[in-house]
C-alpha cells in the first residue's frame, strides 16, 4: 500500500470509528430488528416457492420482479420502478414434463429440459439408440437409422463415492489464510495455450455438426448426462435465447445416475424403450430485459445527492427456484433496506437497491446498467454519476453467513471495513482478504472504478449441491445465516451513508 492510500485509511478508521461510537444507537436498532423481527425467510418464500424458476425473462422472473417492486413500496421505499436496461430475448419455460424408461422395466427419470429447447410435440416413444461418436466420420454409420429414434450419446463419466461433507464452512485457518497477500499467478487460471483452443474448437465444432445432424435425420429427443451425484444434476441451456437464433431437437438433460444405467443396459445389448412428453414454451413479445430498483433517499441536504447501492440477481436457471442462487442474496439486500425503514433511521446519502436480471448469462442487467448511468469501461468516459456512487456491495454465493470482505484490491477499504466488522466478530464475521473473487455483478462497478465489493460467505452446500442444479429450493437456506447477513449489510450501508469522508477508490481501470 503507498503512503497516501495509508494515510487516506487511517484517516477513514479514525473517523469512522468516532462516528460508530456516537451513533451506536442506530447499531442497536438495526440488529434488534434484522435479528429479532426479522422478515427475510418470508421474502425468501415469495422470491422462490411462489414465483417459481426465474429464467431470464421468464414469467417466473417477471412474478418475482413484480413482487419485489410492490414489496419494497410496501417498505417505504421511494422511487420504486423495473427499469429496463436493453434488449436481452426470448424468455422460456417448462409447461409439462415427463420421462420414463417403459423397458426392460418402468423406471421415472431424473431430468430436465434443457432451458430454451422445444417441446416433443406430444407423447413420443422409441426404443434408444446408444451414440458413439467421436469424430465427423462416425456420423456416417447412423445414416438413415434414427428417424423417429430417441438417442444417447455415450459418455466415459463414472461416479466415485465422496468422503467429503456436502455442506462446508470456513474455518478459522481458511480465513486467516485469505487474509495474507496472494502470491503473483496464484488462484487465478491457468493460460490457455494454442493447443487448449485448438481442442476446444474442433469439440465445439463436433457437437455443433452432430446436432445438425441428428435434426436431419429426424431424431425426436436426445438424452443428455448432466454433471452431479445421488439425484442432483447440474442444468444448462441447450439453446440461444436469442430472437433469431436457429432450432434444435428437444433434449433432456439427466442425472447421472439415471443416464448411466441406460447406457450400461444399452452397451450390454439389452433393448431399452423409453418415452417422453414435453411441452415448453416461448416468450417473445416483450424481448427487453430489467432490473428492479428502490431507494431510500437520503436525509442530508448536501450529501442526498450521493449514492449507496446494494444489489443481487433476481434470475435463476429452471430445474429448480434458485433458492441460494440468488434468491438468497436478494432476500437479503431487500431485507436490509427493510431494517434500515422499519429501524427509523435517516441515512444521510441515498440508499438503493437493485435486483438484477441476466446475471446467469453475462452479468448483463448490471453491467448494462453501469452503462446507462456510471459510464463505458471500454472508453472509460464517465457520467457525472460515477462519482456520486459511494461504493456498491453485493451478495451472490449461497445461504452461508457473511464471515467478512473481499477488498477487490482496494486495501484501504480494508481498515473500515475491519471496524465494521468488529461488532460481529462473534457471529463469525472479521475476515478482509485483499483478494478478488468473480463471477457476479460487483464486477460491473469495479471495471468503471467505482468501489464494488462482494462479501465472503460460508460455503454451505452451494457448489457441491445447489449451484444451477435441481437442488436448488427454500429448504437450502439457512434462517439465522441469512439473517446475520441481511443485518451486517444493512449496518454497513448506514455506516457508508455516514461516512465524513470520501470512501477510499482506487486508480481507475484503463480503457479496455
Amino acid at each position: 500500500m503507498n503512503k497516501k492510500l495509508l494515510i487516506n485509511a487511517a484517516l477513514c478508521l479514525f473517523i469512522t470509528s468516532a462516528a460508530m461510537a456516537q451513533d451506536s444507537e442506530a447499531f442497536k436498532k438495526i440488529k434488534d430488528e434484522g435479528l429479532n423481527h426479522s422478515k427475510v425467510m418470508e421474502t425468501a418464500f415469495y422470491l422462490t416457492d411462489v414465483s417459481g424458476p426465474r429464467l431470464s425473462n421468464s414469467p417466473g422472473l417477471q412474478r418475482a420482479q413484480a413482487w419485489a417492486a410492490q414489496q419494497m413500496k410496501t417498505y417505504g421505499l421511494q422511487n420504486v420502478k423495473l427499469e429496463p436496461w436493453g434488449k436481452f430475448g426470448k424468455g422460456w419455460e417448462i409447461e409439462k414434463y415427463y420421462a420414463a424408461m417403459t423397458s426392460p422395466y418402468y423406471h421415472n427419470i431424473i431430468a430436465s429440459p434443457k432451458a430454451w429447447t422445444p417441446s416433443t410435440n406430444g407423447l413420443v416413444k422409441s426404443e434408444i439408440v446408444l451414440l458413439k461418436i467421436d469424430s465427423l466420420s462416425d456420423l456416417n454409420q447412423y445414416k438413415g437409422k434414427l428417424k423417429d429414434k430417441i438417442v444417447l450419446s455415450e459418455t466415459s463419466n463414472a461416479l466415485e463415492t465422496s468422503f467429503k461433507s456436502d455442506g462446508t464452512r470456513y474455518t478459522d485457518e481458511e480465513l486467516a489464510d485469505m487474509a495474507k497477500p496472494q502470491e503473483a499467478g496464484a488462484g487465478g487460471r491457468a493460460p490457455r495455450d494454442a493447443s487448449f483452443m485448438e481442442r476446444y474448437r474442433k469439440l465445439r465444432e463436433l457437437r455443433d455438426q452432430t446436432s445438425a445432424f441428428l435434426k436431419e435425420e429426424g431424431v425426436t429427443l436426445v438424452l443428455t448426462y448432466a454433471r452431479g451425484i445421488h439425484g442432483t444434476f447440474f442444468t444448462s441451456n441447450g439453446a440461444s435465447y436469442a430472437e433469431d437464433a436457429p432450432s434444435v431437437l428437444p433434449e433432456l438433460e439427466m442425472g447421472s445416475e439415471d443416464f448411466l444405467r441406460l447406457q450400461r443396459l444399452l452397451k450390454a445389448g439389452i433393448k431399452v424403450a423409453f418415452e417422453a412428453d414435453i411441452k415448453t414454451k416461448f416468450f417473445d413479445k416483450d424481448l427487453t430485459g430489467y432490473n428492479v430498483i428502490g431507494e431510500i433517499p437520503g436525509s442530508d441536504p448536501k450529501l442526498k445527492d450521493e449514492v449507496v447501492m446494494i444489489g443481487g440477481h433476481l434470475d435463476s436457471w429452471h430445474a429448480a427456484t434458485g433458492a441460494t442462487d440468488n434468491a438468497a442474496g436478494c432476500a437479503v439486500m431487500m431485507e436490509a433496506m427493510r431494517v434500515l425503514k422499519a429501524s427509523g433511521l435517516k441515512p444521510s446519502r441515498t440508499v438503493r437497491v437493485a435486483l438484477w436480471s441476466s446475471e446467469e448469462q453475462g452479468l448483463f442487467g448490471s453491467r448494462n446498467y453501469v452503462l446507462q448511468h456510471f459510464g463505458n469501461p471500454k472508453t472509460m468516459e464517465l457520467k457525472p454519476e460515477q462519482n456520486k456512487l459511494v461504493a456498491y456491495y453485493n451478495l451472490d454465493n449461497g445461504t452461508g453467513k457473511i464471515r467478512g470482505v473481499y477488498l477487490q484490491g482496494n486495501e484501504a477499504a480494508g481498515p473500515i471495513f475491519a471496524d465494521w466488522l468488529k461488532p460481529f466478530n462473534a457471529m463469525g464475521a472479521s475476515a478482509i482478504t485483499p483478494r478478488n473473487t468473480g463471477g457476479t455483478d460487483h464486477l460491473s462497478f469495479d471495471a468503471l472504478g467505482i468501489p464494488g465489493f462482494q462479501f465472503i460467505q460460508d460455503g454451505m452446500e452451494y457448489f457441491s449441491r445447489t449451484h444451477h442444479s435441481n437442488e436448488d429450493t427454500f429448504d437450502r437456506l439457512s434462517e439465522d445465516d441469512l439473517k446475520q447477513a441481511a443485518t451486517i449489510v444493512a449496518s454497513f450501508v448506514y455506516n457508508t451513508s455516514e461516512m465524513k469522508t470520501p470512501f477510499p477508490r482506487k486508480e481507475l481501470p484503463k480503457a479496455q
